[in-house]
C-alpha cells in the first residue's frame, strides 16, 4: 500500500460550539490506483489532501506513505514523491507557461536555484505529453481554464512524483475540458504508472476513470472500495441524500448515474 492511515484526528480551531473534526480509522491508498474521493460539501475532502501533502499538521495518528510517516519526510523529499494540484491558483507574477512548469522541478534545483539540462529536458518532454508546447511562450493568465488545468497538472508532473493528489480538477471546465482532463490523468496513469487520489463531485466521472472510490461523510471514510461495490444507489442516498438509478454500462467496468428526483 502507497499511502496509510491510522486513527487520524484533525480538528479547526475554533471559538464557538461547532468544531469540524477529521477521525479515520483506518484507510488506504493502494499503488497504481486512480481513486476518488466523493462527498458532498464541507464532509472534508479538501482538508484530507491538505493533511497528505503536510499543508495542515494533523493532531494525532498516522499517515504513512511507504511505510514512513510523514512528518519525518522531509518537504523537499515529499515534494518529490507526492505532487498537490489545488481547485484554483492565483498569481500576480504574469509568469510564462515555461517559467510556471519549471517551478515543479523546485525540488532538484541546487543551491543557486538554477535549472539544469535536464530539468529543461523534463518540462519539455511534460508539455509535449500534455500537448501544450504550443503555449510555452504565453502568460499563464492569458490561457483558457483548460488550458490553464493542464498546465497546472504539467507543473504537478515536473516533481516527477509517484503519487498525485487533484483537488476537484474537473471544476470550473465544461464537459470537453473534463472529459479530456479526465482521460489525461488516466493516461498519466496507465504510462507513467502514476498513483492518483482526486477529490470530485461528478459521480459520472467517477464510474468512468476510477478504479475505487471513498465516501467521505462528516470527516469519516465511511466506505471504500472498487467502483463496483461502492457505486450504488444505497450509498449515494446514504452520502448525498438524493435518489440516482446507476447503470452499468456494456463497456466493461464502466458505471452512469443518472440523477432520480422522484
Amino acid at each position: 500500500m502507497l499511502l496509510k492511515i491510522e486513527n487520524l484526528k484533525f480538528s479547526y480551531p475554533s471559538n464557538n460550539n461547532y468544531r469540524f473534526e477529521i477521525k479515520i480509522k483506518d484507510w488506504g491508498v493502494d499503488i497504481g490506483s486512480f481513486v476518488t474521493l466523493l462527498g458532498p460539501n464541507g464532509s472534508g475532502k479538501s482538508t484530507l489532501l491538505k493533511l497528505i501533502i503536510r499543508i495542515l499538521n494533523y493532531n494525532s495518528g498516522s499517515i504513512k506513505f511507504r511505510n514512513k510517516e510523514l512528518s519525518s519526510i522531509s518537504r523537499k523529499e515529499l515534494s518529490k514523491m507526492i505532487a498537490y494540484v489545488p481547485q484554483s491558483i492565483v498569481t500576480i507574477f504574469p509568469y510564462s507557461v515555461y517559467e510556471f512548469v519549471m517551478m515543479g522541478r523546485t525540488p532538484y534545483l541546487n543551491f543557486m536555484g538554477f535549472e539544469k539540462e535536464e530539468d529543461k529536458k523534463i518540462v519539455n518532454e511534460i508539455l509535449d505529453i500534455l500537448e501544450i508546447s504550443h503555449l510555452r511562450k504565453k502568460g499563464i493568465n492569458e490561457i483558457s481554464g483548460g488550458e490553464l488545468q493542464r498546465v497546472v497538472i504539467a507543473k504537478a508532473l515536473a516533481q516527477n512524483p509517484e503519487f498525485i493528489l487533484l483537488d476537484e480538477p474537473n471544476a470550473h471546465l465544461d464537459l470537453e475540458h473534463q472529459i479530456s482532463t479526465f482521460d489525461l490523468l488516466k493516461k498519466l496513469k496507465d504510462e507513467k504508472k502514476l498513483t492518483i487520489l482526486a477529490v470530485t463531485h461528478d459521480l459520472n466521472l467517477a464510474g468512468i476513470y476510477a478504479d475505487e472510490v471513498a465516501f467521505i461523510l462528516n470527516g469519516q471514510i465511511i466506505e471504500s472500495g472498487s467502483k463496483s461495490e461502492l457505486l450504488k444507489e444505497e450509498n449515494i442516498k446514504n452520502v448525498f441524500n438524493i435518489n440516482t438509478k446507476v447503470y452499468k454500462s456494456e463497456k466493461d467496468n464502466v458505471f452512469n448515474v443518472l440523477i432520480n428526483p422522484i
